[in-house]
């Protein structure tokens, strides 16, 4: 079935950006709620981001806490729908704090272990002019990436993912915490 019916329509005075997601928790939370959220700290970058600017759901090799098993994935596309705002009750990974939060449309998702291999790109992709130092240009998110970047990565994305509801499971199954053991009886 491939990505078939998978189309994402950007307006062309919209932008297109990376979001780096480093947590198997935030990423279960962000698919399942469909928005996203971000530090305090980052208040002045995400401020740009404005209904209709695409984001790629790109997620680390230490997500799911394996980074010799697991690579660096896109594994899906994200439209903003709604504005970035503060929110009185942050959400919480961890001990960090997400005040800022916006609305996403997800509607397609690669299945858990797939998705767009960036590091196998780096020569195609005008974000990354020196490849040997390309993972330092992840480590502020959202990363803007331009047109020639946003089209390069539509387009393989397109084949890789399902409609969000075929993968979406795997991926709330593996970002739950580990439920605490009981007493043995």
């Amino acid at each position: 079935m491939g990505g078939s019916g998978y189309r994402r329509h950007v307006s062309s005075d919209s932008n297109a950006y990376l979001m780096v997601i480093g947590d198997r928790e935030a990423l279960a939370w962000v698919l399942s709620t469909r928005q996203t959220a971000f530090p305090a700290g980052r208040r002045g970058q995400v401020a740009q981001l404005t209904a209709g600017d695409e984001l790629f759901v790109y997620t680390t090799r230490g997500c799911f806490r394996n980074p010799s098993r697991d690579r660096g994935r896109v594994i899906a596309s994200a439209t903003v729908t709604g504005p970035v705002v503060q929110d009185d009750d942050p959400v919480r990974f961890g001990e960090r704090s997400f005040p800022l939060r916006c609305p996403l449309a997800i509607t397609h998702l690669a299945p858990f272990g797939t998705g767009l291999e960036l590091g196998e790109h780096l020569n195609a992709l005008e974000l990354f002019p020196d490849p040997r130092w390309w993972s330092i240009r992840l480590r502020r998110p959202p990363v803007p990436i331009g047109e020639h970047d946003r089209r390069y990565i539509a387009d393989r994305l397109r084949t890789l993912v399902r409609p969000i509801d075929e993968s979406l499971d795997d991926y709330v199954r593996l970002g739950s915490p580990a439920q605490a053991q009981g007493p043995s009886a």
